[in-house]
């Protein structure tokens, strides 16, 4: 009988072990290889910070791709030529000692002067008073990368890419993301629909949600990335749920939609790799987890089109190469991970169409204003 039941009990362990194995193998399978970064500045160490320390601060830049190529992403017709552009760019920063993260992001048609870079051994020439989203077109992540390096002089130790399906199937995997609309939405030239409320979207839906920028957002784009900050705190809250953890083929299918539709830098391209920065994160609350985006201000050469980085984003990316915490005055206006949805504005209410609503460093508060100028519930 005891042989019986050892013998039961290691066919059970070696088929166990074995499952977990071509598991791991399939996901490291999904991830292409990486490419090192060409880096346009070096690692400094901040102040009072060991050098040789086993952890050190993070910066991780992740860009949302609006290419069409590729399987789910012919979602509307638009790129037939396989052009790309950065649709989201968020710096991410993490503090050295894990208990805060925060992400700022980048807006897409802010105008700057784009450097030199490098793809692939060649050389993609700069342009001045072009827009930001160029980089990603002209040389796809790692000339985004370099150009922010250049711009803000913080080093960007990880890149992560996502597509429109990648970002779909993710969201349907934890079984859809709550979200909370301010008004009915009839969008019938870009086939954008929604009820008022507070209600869980599946991927496709999603996907219109954090694109939508003509009804939801009085403010376009500016709006937009603080309803994309607002979506993400969510799915962050749902991926650490118990509902969530608790529950393996969860837990599987989530991370085979990251490993199946990301591009990442050398140093990420194995499941290995990203389990230990996900582990990384297991001591940061989810009211250390913010999302901001780049003080900002009209573009003085034409301020009715475009904006330009303010004065105030230097502090911000000093900060960053500090590895210190945002502080009153950039916090203000933040978009949390345990923030609340939110309910629905009344007819009193009117939003803001500033276009600086929802930067950080402009001494506001996530008000009633704000939040409904984004398309987000009061």
């Amino acid at each position: 009988m005891w042989s019986t039941i050892l013998a039961s009990q290691l066919v059970l362990a070696l088929l166990t072990a074995g499952g977990v194995f071509l598991v791991h193998r399939n996901l490291n399978d999904n991830i292409e290889e990486g490419k090192p970064i060409d880096h346009a500045v070096e690692k400094a160490t901040p102040p009072g910070v060991d050098a040789d320390a086993p952890k050190r601060e993070l910066n991780i830049l992740v860009m949302g791709s609006d290419s069409r190529v590729g399987a789910g992403n012919d979602i509307d017709g638009e790129n037939a030529d396989g052009s790309q552009r950065s649709d989201t760019v968020i710096l991410l920063h993490v503090s050295q000692d894990r208990t805060n993260a925060y992400g700022v992001s980048l807006p897409r048609d802010a105008i700057i002067d784009r450097p030199d870079c490098k793809v692939d051994g060649r050389k993609v020439a700069g342009e001045d008073g072009v827009r930001f989203n160029t980089a990603f077109s002209v040389g796809g992540a790692q000339c985004t990368v370099h150009t922010v390096e250049k711009l803000t002089g913080v080093f960007i130790d990880h890149f992560l890419v996502l597509d429109f399906e990648g970002f779909k199937d993710m969201v349907d995997a934890v079984n859809g993301v709550e979200v909370c609309i301010p008004k009915e939405v009839d969008d019938d030239e870009h086939n954008i629909h929604f009820d008022a409320g507070t209600q869980k979207l599946s991927g496709n839906q999603a996907l219109n949600y954090v694109r939508e920028r003509y009804q939801l957002s009085v403010t376009g784009d500016i709006g937009r990335m603080k309803r994309q900050q607002a979506f993400i705190a969510s799915m962050i809250k749902k991926v650490r749920s118990a509902g969530t953890l608790s529950q393996p083929k969860k837990v599987l299918d989530f991370l085979d939609a990251v490993t199946s539709s990301i591009e990442v830098d050398e140093d990420l391209d194995s499941v290995g790799k990203l389990v230990d920065l996900a582990m990384d994160f297991r001591g940061t609350g989810l009211d250390k987890i913010k999302f901001i985006t780049v003080p900002i201000e009209p573009d003085p050469n034409n301020p009715e089109v475009t904006l330009v980085w303010s004065d105030n984003a230097d502090e911000l990316w000093e900060r960053i190469k500090n590895d210190d915490k945002l502080g009153k005055d950039f916090s203000a206006g933040s978009i949390g991970a345990d923030d609340d949805l939110g309910t629905e504005g009344t007819e009193d209410d009117e939003p803001s169409e500033d276009p600086s609503v929802g930067s950080g460093g402009n001494g506001g508060g996530a008000d009633t204003q704000e939040r409904l100028a984004a398309g987000l519930c009061a």
